[in-house]
C-alpha cells in the first residue's frame, strides 16, 4: 500500500509540474501584451469559480473565522507578491533561467529556517546551502544579457517566496482550499488596485487564455496537496525539479529560446543541492520513524 500511495504521489506531483510549466508558458506569451496586474485580475477570478464549489462543502466557517490572521494576511501579500515577480521577471528573461531561479527556494528556506525558526543547519546542510548559492551565482552569471532588473526581481520573488511557503508551513493546520481561496482574493484585490493604472484592452480569446491560468493553477495546486498527503515531502518534492527540464523544452518550442551553458551548469547545481537537502530531510524522517 505504501509503495502505491508512493507511486501515486508521485505521478500527482508529476502532473502538477507540468501543469505549472504550461502556466509559465502561458503567462510568458501573455505578458508580451498585457500587465501583471490585468493576469493577476483574471487569473484570479477564473481560480475563485473553480474553488467556489468546493468550499461550499467545507461551509462558510472555515473562511470566515481564520485562525491566525495575521500570518494569513501575511502568506496572502508574500504569495501575491511572488506571483508577480515571476510573471514580471519572465516577461523579461528566457523562461528556463527563470524557473532555474525558482529552483534555489529549498535553498532559501534552509537559510531562513535556521535563521527564524531556529532548526537546524548542520554541516551537510550548510554544504549544500554553499553549493545552492553557487548554482543561483552561475545562474546570475549566464542571466548579464538581460541586465540585472530582471535578474534582480527573480531574486527578490524567490526570496519573498520561501517566506510564502514558511507561512504556508506554519499555517498546515488549515484547509488548502482556504488557503488558496485567501491567496486568490489577495491577488485579485492587488490586481484590481494596480489594473486601472496598466490596463489594455483584452479580446475574447486572451481572456479564455488568462482564465485558464486560474484553472490550470487551481488544479496543480490541489494535486500538489493531495500529492504530499498521499506520500512523505522527500519522496515526492525531487520530482518538482523536472520543471527546468519542461522550462528548457517549452522555452526551445514556443520561444526559440537556447539556454547558455552557464545557465545549464548552474541549474544542475542548484538541483544537485536541492537532492542533497532532500536526502537529509529523509534521513531524519526514517531515524524519527
Amino acid at each position: 500500500m505504501a509503495a502505491r500511495d508512493n507511486l501515486a504521489g508521485i505521478a500527482l506531483m508529476s502532473a502538477a509540474v507540468l501543469g505549472f510549466s504550461l502556466n509559465d508558458v502561458l503567462g510568458k506569451w501573455l505578458m508580451a501584451t498585457y500587465s501583471v496586474s490585468q493576469v493577476l485580475v483574471l487569473r484570479s477570478i477564473a481560480a475563485l469559480l473553480i474553488l467556489a464549489p468546493l468550499l461550499v462543502r467545507e461551509g462558510p466557517a472555515p473562511l470566515m473565522r481564520p485562525k491566525r490572521p495575521g500570518l494569513q494576511v501575511m502568506r496572502v501579500v508574500f504569495g501575491t507578491v511572488e506571483v508577480a515577480c515571476f510573471y514580471w521577471a519572465v516577461s523579461m528573461m528566457p523562461l528556463a533561467d527563470t524557473m532555474a531561479f525558482w529552483m534555489a527556494t529549498p535553498i532559501f528556506v534552509a537559510v531562513a529556517s535556521a535563521l527564524f525558526l531556529g532548526e537546524r543547519l548542520d554541516r551537510w546542510r550548510f554544504g549544500a546551502v554553499v553549493l545552492g548559492f553557487l548554482g543561483v551565482m552561475l545562474t546570475l552569471g549566464a542571466g548579464l544579457d538581460a541586465g540585472w532588473k530582471p535578474m534582480a526581481i527573480a531574486v527578490f520573488g524567490v526570496v519573498v517566496y520561501s517566506g510564502y511557503l514558511m507561512s504556508t508551513r506554519a499555517l498546515r493546520g488549515t484547509s488548502a482550499r482556504v488557503l488558496a481561496t485567501y491567496q486568490m482574493l489577495g491577488a485579485l484585490v492587488f490586481g484590481l488596485v494596480m489594473a486601472p493604472f496598466t490596463w489594455v484592452p483584452v479580446v475574447w480569446v486572451d481572456v479564455l487564455l488568462l482564465m485558464a491560468l486560474g484553472v490550470v493553477g487551481v488544479a496543480a495546486h490541489l494535486a500538489v496537496t493531495r500529492s504530499l498527503a498521499l506520500a512523505p515531502a522527500p519522496v515526492v518534492v525531487p520530482w518538482q525539479y523536472a520543471m527546468i527540464l519542461w522550462g528548457i523544452l517549452f522555452g526551445w518550442i514556443f520561444f526559440n529560446e537556447v539556454p547558455e551553458p552557464l545557465m545549464l551548469m548552474g541549474a544542475t547545481v542548484i538541483i544537485a543541492a536541492g537532492f542533497w537537502l532532500t536526502r537529509m530531510e529523509l534521513q531524519d524522517a526514517r531515524k524519527g520513524a
